[in-house]
């Protein structure tokens, strides 16, 4: 239960009306207005005024929760919403929280007290303490990257994504596969690609082996060489591009020949892929036009128009140098 303005006070140690001009704007101390944000953080309390005042003056405001700023998708994603809000007078507030789920919840209930009129948010996952945030603060999100059946979603096509690298890998004659994947909790990466990848080459004849990474090169690196320790791959296909780089710098320290000795492939199609060399086999993902449409979806949610509950983006596949045809390939 929310709790009210009276409750905070208590838990304060402070008058309600000093807790009622806080939260209006006005004066208070460093140290109360510590005290007072200290308990509204810890209790997510959302004014009980704040839907039906969104509703009566909607602000121009969009708050993005983002899970890290140093990742291409992210940033791409962030400009392509950042162009259309602009292009509809609305503005973007961004929320990082450094891959900390927890901070992502606050960030939601902050972005409420701000008095925003919607929260695109890029999430690896979805639990129970984001869908009660949701509720609790009766604004429009918009989910990116991933799916849920509670929230408007807009997602990549992960599945059929990981369908078609399946198949490009089989068509190129590869049979000793290694897939180096990341944790099932992120639903979008970490099932659908590789459930995707896994149904196209049922039946065939191939060797797959299945590895698990985080979404950190250096981490990719050190993957990439225990597999190449214990395992023979023509192939080893990644779930991510930076995860394919990793991969790539443990082949040149083990003194590995690409495509020739080993082929590499990823997901995404960060711009990186195309200056390296080889350049990389990967599937390139829409991401800043996916930015494009989430924030042109918001604003009809903010407008209290119709979007689909689900909106699915393309992709394309980029056949580049580091995958090698293999020929005759054993049945």
């Amino acid at each position: 239960m929310n709790k009210t303005i009276a409750d905070i006070a208590e838990l304060a140690g402070v008058a309600k009306s000093t807790v009622s001009r806080f939260l209006n704007g006005g004066s208070v101390s460093k140290a109360t207005r510590q005290k007072i944000e200290q308990v509204i953080k810890e209790y997510h309390y959302v004014p009980n005024t704040f839907a039906q005042s969104l509703k009566a003056r909607k602000t121009n405001i969009i708050g993005t929760v983002v899970p890290r700023l140093d990742s291409f998708a992210t940033s791409q994603t962030l400009m392509g919403i950042d162009d259309e809000l602009r292009n509809a007078n609305f503005q973007m507030l961004i929320s990082n929280t450094s891959q900390d789920m927890k901070r992502e919840i606050e960030a939601i209930y902050d972005f409420a007290r701000q008095k925003v009129s919607g929260i695109i948010l890029l999430a690896a996952k979805i639990s129970d303490a984001h869908l009660k945030a949701a509720e609790d603060t009766k604004i429009p999100i918009l989910l990116v990257g991933q799916q849920h059946p509670n929230l408007y979603s807009l997602i990549h096509d992960d599945y059929n994504a990981g369908m078609t690298m399946g198949r490009h890998v089989y068509e190129q004659g590869h049979r000793q596969i290694a897939y180096l994947g990341v944790t099932e909790e992120d639903i979008a990466v970490g099932v659908q690609r590789k459930a995707g990848f896994k149904k196209s080459l049922e039946n065939t004849p191939c060797q797959v082996r299945y590895y698990e990474t985080s979404f950190k090169m250096t981490d990719a690196v050190n993957a990439a060489a225990r597999i190449l320790d214990e395992f023979t791959p023509s192939i080893i296909v990644c779930a991510t591009d930076n995860i394919a780089l990793g991969v790539m710098k443990a082949a040149y320290l083990k003194n590995i020949a690409i495509p020739s000795t080993l082929s590499v492939t990823g997901f995404g199609g960060y711009d990186v892929t195309e200056i390296i060399h080889p350049t990389l086999t990967t599937i390139r993902f829409f991401y800043k036009e996916a930015g494009k449409v989430a924030a042109h979806h918001m604003i009809r949610l903010v407008r209290e128009e119709h979007i689909d509950k689900i909106t699915k983006m393309s992709y394309e596949l980029l056949e580049r140098g580091s995958v090698d045809k293999r020929p005759n390939p054993s049945l």
